[in-house]
């Protein structure tokens, strides 16, 4: 790991922050999270856990514009915590430079089209007529298909396979394990036999997708799986053939979108969400973990439950279901009191 050593004045600089308490000249040799940081390291604090910070052994820690916190750390105001530690961790905890060139132990047809300042590391396959944007980097064991199109400044971990025929635009991450382009889940059952259909599409990841790890996206039937810039995809999810995904969504792991769904912009799934096939979900919309979503949905909701409804109905018929055990004991005394009274007649 690199040593690096910064005043906090420094860091009030880069970070555009202001320090409101503390030695300017004091040294920060690191960054943490609250509960792991030693005396020489910063870390962040946000609301709720303001109040519990002070007992951070953090020498210096971020807070809000309007935060307050009681405690011996030097402190810095910044307009957004999260956004600056997170510039500290790339300061602090750069990551591993990668030599830029093709491994003489790498497969690279002779027709694939690699551009500058690409490195290729040891068993990575880069099928025939696939091309490489400049600045990627595709890690061991990946597999890149024929006429696969990667574009700048690309991350491949080890282990991800991007099949025939789809695209991956600018900054794309593939974490390790992920799947781009297997077949789409589709049969035509007959007698009870499954039949299974040519799956002929293609996935498209626009600029700034991340995929994380073991998690798939099917190629389309025909035409193309669609995800839209900024599009954010955690670990175990998986994206069936035909969505279309729109811009800066969020996929929790375990989330599972069914085929031929269309989904809005700015749209979060919180973990083990689903949702039926050829459905149409509108635009800055939240659904709660574990909803299930089965019909389509209009834009700017939050939604829960299964089947998914607006989060507050949800609240409110949980509650409800809490005082069913009650309920139930007052009948059986209504009913025992009942019974009593027509043995008295």
């Amino acid at each position: 790991m690199l040593n690096m050593e910064k005043t906090l004045q420094e860091l009030a600089v880069l970070l555009k922050g202001t320090i409101v308490r503390g030695d300017p000249e004091m040294v920060i040799d690191g960054v943490n999270g609250l509960e792991e940081a030693r005396p020489g390291q910063i870390s962040f604090a946000v609301p709720p856990y303001l109040e519990v910070a002070g007992q951070s052994k953090a020498g210096a820690i971020l807070i809000p514009p309007d935060g307050e916190l009681k405690g011996p750390q030097a402190l810095i105001r910044v307009e957004n915590p999260r956004a600056a530690f997170a510039t500290l961790l790339t300061l602090f905890r750069p990551p591993e430079a990668i030599e830029r060139k093709v491994s003489p132990y790498a497969f690279v047809h002779p027709a694939a089209k690699i551009g500058s300042n690409v490195a290729i590391l040891p068993f990575a396959y880069i099928a025939e007529g696939a091309e490489i944007g400049d600045n990627t980097v595709i890690y061991p064991h990946v597999y890149v298909g024929r006429h696969v199109r990667v574009g700048r400044d690309c991350t491949l971990y080890p282990g991800a396979v991007v099949r025939e025929d789809c695209i991956l635009g600018d900054r794309v991450i593939l974490q390790a394990g992920c799947s781009i382009g297997g077949d789409g889940f589709g049969y035509i059952t007959t007698d009870g036999k499954h039949t299974k259909v040519l799956q002929t599409g293609n996935v498209i990841l626009q600029d700034d997708v991340e995929v994380g790890c073991n998690s798939c996206i099917d190629r389309a039937t025909v035409d193309s799986t669609i995800v839209g810039k900024g599009t954010k995809i955690d670990n175990l999810v998986h994206i069936g053939h035909n969505d279309i995904i729109g811009e800066n969504c969020i996929f929790v792991a375990h989330v599972g979108i069914s085929g031929s769904v269309t989904i809005g912009n700015n749209t979060t799934f919180g973990g083990q969400a689903a949702t039926a096939g050829h459905l149409k979900v509108g635009s800055n919309c939240t659904f709660a973990g574990r909803s299930g979503i089965i019909s389509d949905v209009p834009d700017n909701v939050v939604w829960a439950g299964f089947p998914a409804q607006p989060h507050l109905d949800w609240l409110r018929m949980m509650a409800n279901q809490r005082k069913i055990g009650d309920l139930s004991k007052k009948v059986r005394q209504l009913e025992k009191a009942l019974s009593k009274l027509q043995e008295q007649k």
